[in-house]
Formats: C-alpha cells, structure tokens, sequence
C-alpha cells in the first residue's frame, strides 16, 4: 500500500498533558490521526489553552505526518435540551470549542446532536439547527460533524433523515459535516454487517456522501435495531472483524480519518491499529 493510501487510523488520547503528549502517545501507537475531549467529557470547563504546546504540536504532527483530527464536544452538552440553562451550557461550550480550535485549524469538532428529552424530535431538531445558526461563522476553519446515535431514549439523530432536517435548518451549511458510528448506527438499525453498500447508498440519498468527513469504528455489543449503544472491541462484537473490514476498505470510506472507541487500554488500542492496519492492505 502506498503512502498515499495508508489506513488514516487513531483512537481517542487523554487531553490532560497538552497536544504534544497526544501527539507522541499516537505516533507509539502507530496512529496517524487521533480524537480528544475538548474538555471533560462529563464536565463543563476547559482547561486554559497552552499556545506554546499547540505550536510544538503543529510542528510534530506535521513531521510526523499526522492528520485530521477529529475533536469530541463533551457528553453534557445537549443543545435541543428542555431546559433553558442546560441550552445555555451547550452554546457557550461550543462557541468557546470551536474559538479555541481555531488555533488548530483544518481539523473537525464531531458532537452529538442531544435528546429532545420529551419535547419531540421536531423540536429537538429545531433547537439544534438554532445553536449552530447561533454558532457557526462563515470563516471558521473547523468543520462541525454531527454524529450518527443509536438511537437510544429520545435521543435526536437516530436516523439519516434527521440529521438531514438539522442540516437543512443551518445557514452555515458548508462548515456542516456527519461523523458516521458504526456501532450507532448497527444498534439504529442500519445492517452494515450485511448490506453496508445500500446503507451507504442510502446515506448519500438522504445526507449525501460528500458530507461523511470521520468514521467513529466501533464493534457491538448488541443485535441490530437494539438502540443500546454498546461498544465492543474489533472482532469480539455483532458486527464483526469481516464487516469492518469491508467499512475501512470500502472506496467511499477508506481515506477518512477512522477513530476506535472501543473498550480498551492503550495496549488494546495499539493491537487494534496494527491489526487493521494488515487488513486494510
């Protein structure tokens, strides 16, 4: 396999120590991309930004040749949430997000959309659509995704079809793009195990494949349509190894940035790249 087609393949790294820890933990790994929490994941602050640390990055991912990362909005932030300051909490947190990326330009912010906790998905969609309105600036260097959910409690995105009404909504739609879970979208019932071209075949009807800029890859743990939302390790899942193959190999996918969220310890995470990193050859 040539350079240019190298598996572009990470996993998610602790933010604590700064971008360059996360830079040398990814290249150990031999990751060449990699996903971090923005801030706590079930929490509320960032830490202040270290611009020495973020210029001694850039000059190691790119002598390194590290790409596109794939940064995570925290868990907590529901912006189609019932109450008013927990909406509050999600516009601040990602305004102040992709402000801070810009010192990081190029790179992605996946987040999920939120539950409509009881309001209805209509309203929740509307709700979404407003923070990003609210949001996203016609110069900004981040590319926002959206990302696929399983489907569990009221949560908004279980289906291609919402995603694309949120898209639909937004003025900044350029700066819009999907970050595909695998294991989210087996347990909403989407049979990539199976059927993973008319899925995608699907995906560009309704979405539109050109807006599918990150993989999240992922095993699990439950039966199709479960809308549980449990990962498992590569292999060891209802999807299967086979299956993901097929997904890192497949010509629509095979250049985007894959993250594992899989169960795993750094040894895991190492096994797994270096394991998919044969199979995608």
């Amino acid at each position: 396999m040539t350079i240019e087609h190298r598996l572009h393949i990470g996993c998610h790294l602790s933010s604590s120590k700064g971008f360059l820890a996360m830079g040398h933990e990814a290249v150990k790994l031999d990751a060449d991309t990699f996903a971090f929490f923005t801030r706590n994941p079930r929490g509320g602050r960032a830490k202040e930004l270290d611009l020495a640390d973020v210029e001694a990055f850039l000059h190691y991912k790119d002598e390194h040749d590290i790409g596109t990362l794939v940064a995570h909005a925290p868990y907590t932030m529901n912006a189609c949430a019932a109450k008013e300051n927990l909406r509050r909490f999600a516009h601040e947190a990602m305004a102040d997000d992709l402000q801070r990326l810009e010192h990081l330009p190029g790179n992605l912010y996946n987040f999920h959309p939120g539950s409509h906790v009881g309001q209805g998905a209509e309203q929740g969609i509307a709700l979404i659509a407003k923070q990003l309105n609210d949001v996203l600036t016609p110069d900004q260097q981040t590319t926002v995704l959206l990302e696929t959910m399983a489907g569990k409690g009221t949560e908004v995105g279980r289906t291609f079809e919402e995603l694309r009404a949120i898209i639909d909504r937004v003025e900044q739609g350029d700066k819009l793009g999907v970050c595909l879970d695998t294991c989210h979208v087996w347990d909403g019932g989407y049979d990539i195990r199976e059927h993973l071209d008319e899925v995608l075949t699907e995906f560009d009807r309704v979405i539109g494949l050109s807006r599918l800029k990150a993989i999240h890859l992922n095993d699990s743990q439950n039966a199709r349509g479960s809308h549980k939302d449990r990962h498992a390790r590569i292999g060891e899942g209802e999807i299967g190894l086979e299956a993901l193959v097929r997904v890192i190999r497949h010509p629509a996918l095979k250049d985007l940035p894959f993250i594992l969220e899989t169960p795993n310890d750094a040894a895991g995470y190492a096994r797994e790249i270096a394991m998919l990193r044969e199979a995608a050859e």
